[in-house]
């Protein structure tokens, strides 16, 4: 499986971008699909996990509020809609999958397979 990450690039505090993720082959309904994030000096980060039936979407608090995860079954596409952009933001942005759900879905080492990151910079 291939995932196609893109949208990243520069915005200002308190923009929005629209980042998307296509995956290579058709996503079945109890896949995982995830973003994580990694800022320079940092560790990579949870950011959101759905469940590709839609049972169950789970963000992390720093974004809870402000970004906004959709999927498209027909393109087996994950979005990740980020608005109220902060620099704090600022990251490669990396989506996953696993192919099954998990409790311990905001864990990195979960996930089979990673995109290539996308940069987003949150800069005036």
């Amino acid at each position: 499986v291939q995932l196609q990450a893109s949208g990243g690039g520069l915005v200002q505090p308190g923009g929005s971008l629209r980042l998307s993720c296509a995956a290579s082959e058709r996503i079945s309904s109890n896949y995982a699909m995830a973003w994580f994030r990694q800022a320079p000096g940092k560790e990579r980060e949870f950011v959101v996990a759905l469940r590709w039936n839609g049972a169950r979407t789970v963000y992390a608090d720093s974004v809870k509020g402000r970004f906004t995860v959709s999927r498209d079954n027909a393109r087996n596409t994950v979005y990740l809609q980020m608005n109220t952009l902060k620099p704090e933001d600022t990251a490669v942005y990396y989506c996953a999958q696993r192919t099954g759900w998990t409790t311990a879905f905001a864990q990195s080492y979960e996930y089979d397979y990673w995109g290539q990151g996308t940069l987003v910079t949150v800069s005036s």
